[in-house]
């Protein structure tokens, strides 16, 4: 079972400097739609402000229930996958809730880390194995903080191209790490 978290805090910033970053309409909507597509369990989005929150229950809620349910079913059905957490443990409560399990969690980066990566073909295989949920956690503004990042069990590599051009969109990263992990 997979989860995927996009956290706005703790973020860095392009100085490195810790931040909060701003939730977009984009992001809601296209992690959602990816997530659905490969099955993912819930999707949360994370951030401790509040206004940010009632965003995005606005916009999942027009989707949803609101003036857009009728008229395209099929983004509502990708948004009912979408929840909101003020934090990440509150995320990770919510799925020991749902599975009766602490998940696995996950991190990505664009940046190269310091420490051992899985493979994304490790990776796979072991969420295949592996009987307890998951958590993929993606990093918006210039990636997840360290203190994130020393919480994960493991760490995705950097995706990489054919070319050293290495600035994919959350949203872009997002479908890849999906695709890497649970393509059929």
């Amino acid at each position: 079972m997979i989860y995927l978290a996009l956290v706005h805090y703790p973020v860095l910033d392009r100085s490195g400097e810790v931040v909060t970053t701003a939730v977009t309409n984009l992001d809601i909507h296209d992690l959602a739609r990816a997530g659905r597509t490969y099955g993912v369990r819930r999707y949360f989005v994370v951030t401790p402000i509040q206004a940010q929150r009632q965003l995005v229950e606005r916009i999942v809620a027009h989707w949803r229930t609101g003036a857009s349910a009728a008229r395209i079913p099929e983004r509502g059905d990708a948004l009912s996958i979408v929840a909101i957490a003020p934090n990440l443990d509150a995320a990770i409560e919510d799925i020991r809730g749902d599975c009766g399990d602490a998940p696995h969690l996950v991190a990505t980066a664009a940046r190269a880390m310091p420490r051992a990566t899985l493979s994304f073909e490790d990776a796979r295989r072991a969420l295949r194995e592996d009987h307890r949920p998951w958590l993929i956690l993606l990093g918006t503004g210039w990636g997840l903080a360290d203190e994130v990042i020393r919480r994960a069990d493991d760490l995705l590599p950097p995706i990489r191209g054919a070319s050293d051009y290495n600035h994919l969109s959350v949203r872009a990263a997002a479908a890849v790490v999906l695709d890497r992990l649970l393509s059929v």
